[in-house]
């Protein structure tokens, strides 16, 4: 019987502290110099709405925001982001109050499979928080870096178009503090349905 002991190949050099505000709140953490940001973000800060996709900065799915502009937290070593005020998903809404993207995603079908939808709401918060009457050109540029497999794109145009009417007429995202009910209750164990019909 052998014990698991992991010898890393490359050898690594010592952490160091990196702090940083995400989503409003200090931290401070130990990485390598080498880390990228989507690494910190996930593993250290525990904000795993930061999506791992492509690693290549070709999907945008780990999009977050710093200092209020888009970067890909994949292409970013955490030590260029040090001392930011970075903002991921989970910052976006307003305490229990949904930001208006994250509404009209929900609304509007911008989101089906949802693992891309992390990156589409901070680039589009983005967008927004810059011009809230985009044009259809201007959401079609600043979403251009994020990939979809699902949607075909026309229910994302749609949920920012939507959104940036929310935030001209000043409408804020629903309150989510009660719990919501389950959306499709007769799931595919219910003995009346057939074996693998989830309706």
């Amino acid at each position: 019987m052998s014990s698991h002991i992991h010898i890393p190949m490359v050898p690594t050099g010592p952490m160091e502290t990196w702090t940083g505000t995400v989503n409003g709140k200090q931290e401070t953490h130990l990485a390598h110099g080498h880390s990228i940001l989507l690494d910190v973000l996930r593993d250290k800060i525990g904000t795993l709405g930061v999506k791992r996709g492509c690693d290549m900065g070709t999907c945008g799915c780990c999009a977050v925001l710093v200092d209020g502009v888009p970067k890909l937290s994949c292409l970013t070593l955490a030590f260029e982001a040090e001392g930011t005020q970075i903002t991921t998903v989970e910052g976006l809404a307003d305490g229990h109050h949904l930001h208006p993207i994250q509404q009209c995603f929900a609304d509007h079908g911008g989101s089906q499979c949802g693992f891309c939808t992390p990156g589409f709401l901070v680039v589009s918060a983005a967008l927004l928080e810059n011009n809230e009457d985009p044009t259809e050109a201007e959401v079609k540029e600043a979403i251009e870096g994020n990939l979809c497999r699902c949607t075909g794109y026309q229910q994302i145009v749609t949920s920012v178009m939507e959104a940036g009417k929310m935030l001209r007429e000043g409408i804020s995202g629903d309150d989510r503090t009660e719990p919501a009910s389950d959306p499709h209750p007769i799931g595919p164990d219910e003995p009346s349905l057939p074996p693998g019909d989830a309706r």
